[in-house]
C-alpha cells in the first residue's frame, strides 16, 4: 500500500493551495451575503468593516494559492514557503475573523484583535519575499 504523494518526505505541502481555495470560496460567499443580506441591516460603518474582512480574506486566499504554485514550481525552499503560508493563513484567520466577529457581535474589543492578524499577514508577505530571495533553510 503506498502513501499519498504529499506524505512522502521531501514532497511540498499541499495545504496552502487547499486552504487558499477554500478561503477564496468562503470570501466570495461572504461578500455576496454582505451585499444582499446585510446591506439593509448594518450601518454603513459596519458594512464597510465587513467588506474589509472579505477583501483581505480574498487577497490572502489568492496569496496562499500563489504560495502553492511556488511550492509546486520549486521556486523557493519549501520550509520557507510553508512558514510564509502559515503566517498568511493564520493572520487572515485572526484579522478577518476578528472583523467578522466585531460585525456579528458589535463587541468593540474584537477591533483590537484585528491588528494582531494584520501583523501576522505583514510577516507572511515579508517571509514570502525572504523565501524568494533565497534565504537558506535553517
Amino acid at each position: 500500500m503506498s502513501a499519498s504523494p504529499s506524505l512522502h518526505r521531501g514532497a511540498p505541502p499541499r495545504w496552502p493551495g487547499a486552504v487558499g481555495a477554500l478561503a477564496a470560496a468562503a470570501a466570495v460567499a461572504a461578500g455576496a451575503f454582505g451585499a444582499h443580506a446585510l446591506a439593509d441591516v448594518l450601518t454603513p460603518a459596519r458594512l464597510a468593516t465587513f467588506e474589509t474582512a472579505v477583501r483581505y480574506q480574498l487577497i490572502h486566499a489568492v496569496g496562499l494559492v500563489a504560495v502553492q504554485a511556488a511550492l509546486a514550481a520549486g521556486a523557493a525552499p519549501p520550509r520557507a514557503l510553508a512558514r510564509a503560508a502559515a503566517l498568511l493563513a493564520g493572520g487572515t484567520a485572526v484579522f478577518s475573523g476578528a472583523l467578522y466577529l466585531l460585525v456579528a457581535s458589535d463587541v468593540g474589543a474584537w477591533g483590537a484583535v484585528a491588528p494582531i492578524g494584520g501583523v501576522a499577514m505583514i510577516a507572511g508577505w515579508t517571509a514570502l519575499a525572504w523565501a524568494f530571495l533565497g534565504r537558506p533553510e535553517r
